[in-house]
């Protein structure tokens, strides 16, 4: 193994003088790889490129030029900087109502029980009461005594017996304090879980908010270009009925005034499937989701915050934060455990017991009888079984190794591929911006020179719908530069 090669005073005494002497050296010694965490990343930078310190400098960006700020770690509260107090309101209802949450929650506290029930069961010693009475009938001519009986029976009897037990199994080899230490990890596990579910349920609600706005404005964007072109096909059709253009333009400007009829029916049907989303997130039934004030349709795209700072950790904080990094992490010291429990089922096991109670034929009579015992138990052959386990549990050590760098580079690859889209966002914006405003001073002089009879309406409302248009794909990008700013919350690990 890699990262867990320091290994416990049980593996220098397999070689000792004999099984009772190895016993003795392996108490308060644990059998196995004692567990180290992996390093963090060296690198200093996400990007292999010269890591942007901000998006859209020396750009007249809408919503501003947005920095990435070095921070030792990124706050809880992040969905706030986008300003809006209804998406403040719909993560505080998800995370305190979700049932996604409440399972993990619930997974959680299923390992700690687990680990509680451990520590009892090998901790300490086990008592156990026990109450019997027993109708018995000897048979002396099967021991051979019937001699001494005269051919007479015993006449049956009752034997009464109540005892206390206690045994306790020495953890010579830590093979007790291995499992614990598994277990432990268990719930480090389901906690981290639990914080990767509630940072994913937050910007789940962030980012579906989001284009939920984001569709909403698309819808009445493209109703406008609806009404613009079925306008210009009454005029087409009215100057094809004056002989003043061809069919085939006709039925051009059919095809283009169904063709936007038919793009609006997917975003209602997304809008109404975001609402529905939003209320799983919620733990609403979609029926219910706009139930004590609850209204997502108030979230207006446009009057949505760009965050002007975003904290941005190093990697290596990031390897330490992120919860699904930690989460992995301690899925591989769970592994290095379950190698010293593999490991300590080579070694002798000492059980103790002790026993005392009465026992008597009679009630009125009984007679305390105890006793005390102890076992040791070293296994010898077992057809090759504990070595496979303990090589099965080094192939596992080694599988979750691998599992852990995976997230990792993950983790690495999603701030990376935040960092490079919201650089790509403020330029793509920048443009569409540009594009936008040119389209609407161009709608105004057309409106101008309408006013003047220097066009037609025909040409006034082609400008128009231009500017729609243009409008329309600038508030796409608006929306994919809050969603990849989320997106970038996110990947950082930031708390909820």
């Amino acid at each position: 193994m890699r990262s867990a090669r320091s290994v416990s005073c049980a593996t220098s005494v397999r070689s000792g003088a004999g099984i009772a002497l190895a016993g003795i050296a392996l108490l308060g010694c644990a059998a196995g790889p004692d567990f180290r965490a992996p390093e963090p990343p060296s690198v200093a930078t996400y990007t292999s490129e010269p890591q942007p310190a901000s998006a859209g400098e020396a750009m007249q960006v809408p919503g501003g030029v947005q920095r990435f700020v070095p921070a030792d770690a990124v706050g809880g509260g992040w969905w706030r900087s986008f300003g809006s107090l209804m998406l403040d309101r719909l993560v505080g209802e998800a995370l305190e109502n979700s049932p996604t949450l409440e399972q993990a929650r619930m997974r959680l506290e299923q390992a700690r029980q687990d680990v509680l029930a451990q520590a009892g069961a090998t901790e300490w010693p086990q008592v156990d009461a026990s109450l019997s009475a027993t109708r018995q009938k000897p048979d002396p001519a099967a021991v051979g005594i019937s001699s001494l009986t005269n051919g007479r029976n015993f006449p049956p009897f009752t034997l009464y017996s109540a005892k206390v037990n206690v045994s306790y199994v020495v953890d010579l080899s830590g093979a007790n304090r291995r499992a614990l230490e598994a277990l432990a990890a268990e719930v480090d596990y389901q906690q981290f879980e639990l914080d990767a579910a509630r940072l994913s349920l937050a910007g789940n609600v962030v980012t579906t908010a989001v284009r939920r706005a984001s569709l909403a404005k698309q819808i009445a964007l493209s109703e406008d270009l609806l009404a613009d072109q079925s306008h210009q096909l009454e005029i087409t059709e009215q100057r094809y009925q004056a002989g003043g253009v061809s069919r085939q333009e006709l039925l051009s400007e059919r095809s283009q005034v169904e063709q936007m009829r038919a793009s609006l029916a997917p975003l209602r049907a997304q809008l109404a499937q975001a609402d529905h989303q939003l209320a799983v997130f919620v733990g609403r039934p979609p029926a219910e989701l706009r139930r004590g004030g609850v209204d997502p349709g108030a979230i207006d795209l446009d009057a949505l915050v760009l965050p002007a700072e975003v904290p941005l950790t190093l990697p290596s904080t990031l390897a330490q934060q992120r919860p699904d990094i930690r989460a992995s992490e301690a899925l591989l010291h769970q592994a290095s455990a379950n190698v010293g429990v593999a490991t300590a089922d080579l070694y002798p096991r000492l059980t103790l017991s002790a026993s005392t109670g009465p026992e008597s034929v009679s009630i009125g009579n009984l007679l305390n009888v105890w006793s005390v015992g102890a076992g040791l138990t070293q296994p010898l052959f077992h057809g090759g079984e504990l070595q496979a386990r303990k090589r099965s549990a080094q192939a596992a050590y080694e599988a979750a190794l691998g599992a852990y760098r995976v997230t990792v580079l993950q983790g690495l690859q999603q701030v990376a591929d935040a960092l490079l889209a919201l650089q790509q966002d403020a330029i793509e914006l920048q443009s569409r911006d540009k594009a936008q405003r040119d389209a609407q001073a161009s709608a105004q002089i057309a409106s101008e020179r309408f006013a003047a009879g220097g066009i037609s309406q025909f040409a006034l409302l082609d400008a128009q719908r231009q500017q729609t248009q243009t409008s329309l794909d600038r508030t796409k990008v608006q929306a994919q530069r809050l969603v990849d700013t989320a997106a970038l919350y996110q990947a950082l690990g930031a708390r909820p």
